[in-house]
């Protein structure tokens, strides 16, 4: 648990604001799954966006590969989310 404590993470604060504004702006009108969207997609890209000069400042060959699938996965997770957002449910 000491790793996550001793971490800093800085997300600039028009970034959350504009989180808030989507997200509240989804909920009020009844799209719970796009709100959920915008949440995911904005803590898929402060893991990995915001770190990128951290990950690709030292090049890709000290990217475990373990990180790459990791976001893989996320980027894969997120593409069928928006998928399930266009496709009307019955």
């Amino acid at each position: 648990m000491d790793f996550f404590f001793m971490k800093e993470i800085c997300i600039p604060i028009s970034q959350i604001v504009l989180l808030l504004l989507l997200s509240t702006g989804a909920l009020f009108m009844g799209r719970i799954k796009l709100a959920l969207f915008f949440n995911y997609v904005f803590t898929l890209y402060w893991g990995y966006g915001i770190n990128r000069d951290y990950l690709v400042g030292l090049g890709f060959q000290n990217i475990s590969g373990y990180t790459i699938v990791y976001f893989g996965f996320g980027v894969i997770i997120a593409v069928l989310a928006f998928v399930s957002l266009i496709i009307e449910s019955k």
